[in-house]
């Protein structure tokens, strides 16, 4: 013991590890976040292009983000967002974590293919899915004429949510599996014996053993399902690059990205936009991890 503790009494070593990785954060973390700050106070009108100067008035970005409709909208569907990644990523992963406990063969299959969809790009994902929703030669509106549907469906425009967020409820269902899944693989082998010594049936495995010694990783899994969220743009913007239909399709993510390299061309008011989802992030992620506060067993 007393020759590990006076390895941190040398101050050196850590210095070689630390100031490299602070560097980094510094460069590519802190500065762009200040930077970020400062631009949204002022007028800048394309990426690359110089500051004309502060704003009259400073918080003119500010004060649009709350009378923009646009806005607005991209806030409002980013809560669904929130929502559906909440009950469908993470419910879905739930149980299909369950069910994959249970099996005591094929189970590494099972985990490779639901881990599977994160692999993928984005881009490749969202052009997949563009074409399974096409209008008129998709592969789905085929299936429904087959089935004797009367009429083709034009799902960007009249299910517009439900075609933008099925893959990106798709994709990362294998991410929180594979954290639960491990969570399960946790469970002491102790206590499933002194279950089945008690008679216990496997739902009440699952109600009174498995959830609550899952409870920790339940609330990881939905504070990174709230923050992740806000941060979703790839999928959404190659689904739906123009808000279609009729600019009701914004997140804040894709919103954000309109006036930065969207064509737009509003450095100032993306970057308040950025600050806003900043904020908002940190509010949640705080307000989550006082709900879903983690327990010691």
């Amino acid at each position: 013991m007393h020759n590990n503790s006076m390895i941190f009494k040398k101050k050196t070593p850590l210095l070689v590890f630390l100031v490299p990785a602070f560097a980094f954060m510094a460069v590519y973390l802190f500065y762009p976040f200040v930077m970020n700050i400062i631009n949204s106070f002022s007028d800048i009108p394309s990426l690359g292009a110089s500051s004309k100067g502060w704003l009259d008035p400073w918080y003119s970005n500010y004060q649009r983000l709350v009378t923009d409709p646009y806005m607005r909208t991209a806030f409002v569907n980013t809560m669904l967002m929130m929502l559906c990644t909440i009950v469908f990523q993470v419910g879905i992963a739930l149980i299909l974590a369950m069910l994959v406990d249970n099996i005591r063969r094929g189970s590494g299959f099972f985990r490779t293919v639901y881990f599977f969809p994160i692999v993928i790009s984005a881009t490749a994902l969202g052009l997949m899915f563009n074409l399974l929703f096409w209008y008129d030669t998709g592969p789905i509106n085929t299936i429904l004429l087959q089935f004797g549907w009367d009429h083709l469906v034009n799902w960007k425009e009249d299910h517009w949510m439900f075609t933008m967020f099925t893959p990106v409820m798709w994709q990362y269902v294998g991410y929180y599996f594979v954290i639960i899944v491990t969570g399960l693989n946790n469970i002491s082998p102790d206590v499933y014996e002194a279950a089945e010594i008690d008679g216990a049936t496997g739902m009440q495995v699952v109600w009174r053993i498995k959830l609550p010694l899952l409870y920790n990783t339940l609330c990881t899994c939905l504070t990174l399902a709230i923050t992740g969220a806000l941060k979703v743009f790839d999928l959404p913007w190659t689904m739906m690059p123009k808000g279609i239909p009729l600019e009701k399709s914004w997140l804040t993510g894709t919103y954000m990205y309109k006036y930065s390299l969207g064509g737009a061309n509003n450095i100032g008011y993306s970057s308040a936009i950025a600050i806003f989802i900043v904020i908002l992030g940190v509010l949640l992620s705080q307000l989550a991890n006082r709900i879903f506060k983690e327990k010691d067993y």
